[in-house]
């Protein structure tokens, strides 16, 4: 698949997060996540792992609060163990929309959230 491709695939992709996030929280592990999202136009509720809290603590108040929500945590190890362990934990609670990270990780050469508009302005410069 060559550059343009994986552009275009990229730009839905985002298109349907930003529109998602209107309604749904995307859960990341931290701060600069949150800074790279916002360079993309993703512009709705961001919630951080990463904010003192236990992973079961934060489970609990997200299960208190939310029906569903996006997890965006990064694609290298650590991002999928926290990916998979809050999935275990809010399952039958919330539903964990983790599509947008699969896509993510498949089309991409950035491991992770943070890395993801310098790699999208590369692929720009490359079309």
């Amino acid at each position: 698949m060559g550059y343009k491709d994986t552009l275009i695939i990229i730009n839905k992709i985002l298109d349907e997060l930003i529109e998602k996030n209107k309604k749904i929280p995307i859960v990341v592990e931290g701060e600069k996540d949150i800074k790279a999202l916002l360079k993309l136009d993703i512009k709705g509720k961001i919630l951080t792992l990463n904010k003192g809290v236990s992973l079961t603590n934060f489970c609990d108040n997200i299960a208190n609060k939310y029906k569903e929500i996006i997890i965006l945590t990064d694609w290298d190890k650590k991002g999928g163990y926290l990916c998979h362990t809050m999935k275990k934990n809010l399952q039958g609670r919330v539903k964990c929309d983790t599509y947008f990270r699969e896509v993510l990780a498949k089309n991409s050469i950035t491991k992770k959230v943070e890395g993801l508009p310098s790699w999208i302005n590369s692929l720009y410069e490359k079309v």
